[in-house]
């Protein structure tokens, strides 16, 4: 971020927006795959739309997710698709659990990706695709987070909570947010603005979901930092009664930015649901986190950019880049090097000392993959701050 005094924006989209609802299903197919084999190989896509949820990819593991003929078995990933639609809420006559029409088309992994990345003879295990990755970390948040993706973020998590609870009624499960919130000198001091668009049972007006809303932002904003009443917006259209995949098709994949930074960060472009942690547009952007987080929160530096390239099939890195803005305590190029001192970004590396092959990865379609807290079952291990001893002491 600049050091000026500025307008900051992000979104959020909850768990029950189309292309959320379409994550979720692909991580649930991730999931239950890594589940029955650590080594399992996911490439998943979900498309949502009217009473209709189709997936597509390839996959690669145990022979009880498939059928006799080699393909999957499309009645395994049915049930855990309506069990996922079940969950978010979604019991309406254009999308609804019980009687959309599924079609499954995933298929066997392509060999010539497999030779490429798995394990054999004196080669190592490589990227499962090229591309290039970015994680970040600043002091705007406790979580280390910027701020307007924060926020917006749980402003739509503790209202799902609320409505899986039952202590708000009337909303839907699709929903949206935006925080703009003013910078001065760099430093984020209040919100300017605040919109909240959601889903609703067509007896509530305008105003009544208003004052649903209300509590909510209020609670998750600091205090003092509300916006002005002219400046928050609640279904500024008036009316959002027909909402998720039958209002707008969902697809796996579209919401990056809500994923990551909330556009304060750069993003190399890859999307991370439906993909098993081979790939490295999942696992080596949730190790760029990782490292930038530790970076800050070792008090090295106010924020921290990492970018991390690599080739499909290739285990090392291509290019490795740091960048602290001028915020840290040494050179970005002394701390990158002692990061590559502590922490090994090969593929195998990654997903071993995160502990990346386990079924984790359905509690990260929705509220954002990173600010989270790292989770009993190993979910959110990226979150964790154990590097940061071992970055001290590689710059003493």
């Amino acid at each position: 971020m600049s050091k000026g005094d500025f307008l900051f924006t992000s979104e959020s989209v909850s768990e029950g927006h189309p292309d959320k609802v379409s994550d979720r299903i692909s991580d649930e197919v991730v999931d239950l795959f890594l589940g029955a084999d650590p080594l399992s190989r996911v490439g998943c896509e979900t498309l949502c739309t009217t009473n209709r949820v189709i997936l597509a990819g390839e996959v690669r593991g145990p022979e009880e997710l498939f059928d006799g003929s080699g393909r999957v078995d499309a009645d395994k990933m049915e049930a855990l698709a309506r069990a996922a639609v079940r969950e978010i809420g979604y019991e309406q006559d254009g999308f609804h659990w019980k009687t959309l029409d599924f079609q499954c088309y995933l298929h066997g992994q392509s060999v010539d990706i497999a030779q490429g990345v798995d394990p054999s003879g004196n080669k190592d295990e490589g990227a499962g695709d090229q591309g290039l990755m970015f994680g970040y970390a600043c002091r705007e948040t406790p979580v280390l987070m910027p701020a307007a993706i924060h926020y917006s973020h749980e402003i739509l998590r503790l209202m799902a909570e609320a409505r899986h609870a039952g202590t708000i009624s009337g909303l839907g499960p699709d929903s949206k947010s935006q925080v703009t919130l003013l910078y001065e000198n760099g430093q984020p001091v209040r919100a300017t603005s605040v919109v909240v668009s959601t889903q609703h049972e067509e007896q509530l007006d305008q105003d009544e979901v208003r004052e649903i809303v209300r509590p909510i932002v209020e609670q998750v904003l600091p205090k003092g930092w509300m916006c002005s009443e002219d400046e928050f917006y609640v279904n500024p259209t008036g009316r959002f009664v027909i909402g998720g995949p039958d209002s707008d098709a969902g697809l796996t994949g579209r919401k990056i930015i809500v994923d990551t930074y909330g556009g304060a960060a750069p993003h190399g472009g890859g999307a991370f649901s439906g993909k098993d942690p081979s790939k490295v547009d999942r696992s080596a952007a949730y190790a760029a986190r990782y490292v930038a987080k530790n970076v800050v929160a070792a008090g090295l530096a106010e924020s921290c950019e990492i970018q991390v390239a690599y080739a499909i099939g290739v285990s090392k890195p291509l290019s490795f880049y740091v960048h602290t803005k001028g915020t840290g305590t040494v050179s970005d190029e002394k701390l990158a090097g002692a990061i590559q001192e502590v922490m090994d970004l090969s593929p195998r590396n990654i997903r071993e000392h995160l502990q990346l092959s386990r079924p984790i990865y359905a509690a990260t379609s929705a509220y954002g993959h990173f600010g989270r807290e790292a989770a009993s079952d190993g979910g959110f291990s990226w979150e964790r701050t154990d590097l940061v001893d071992a970055l001290k002491a590689a710059l003493t």
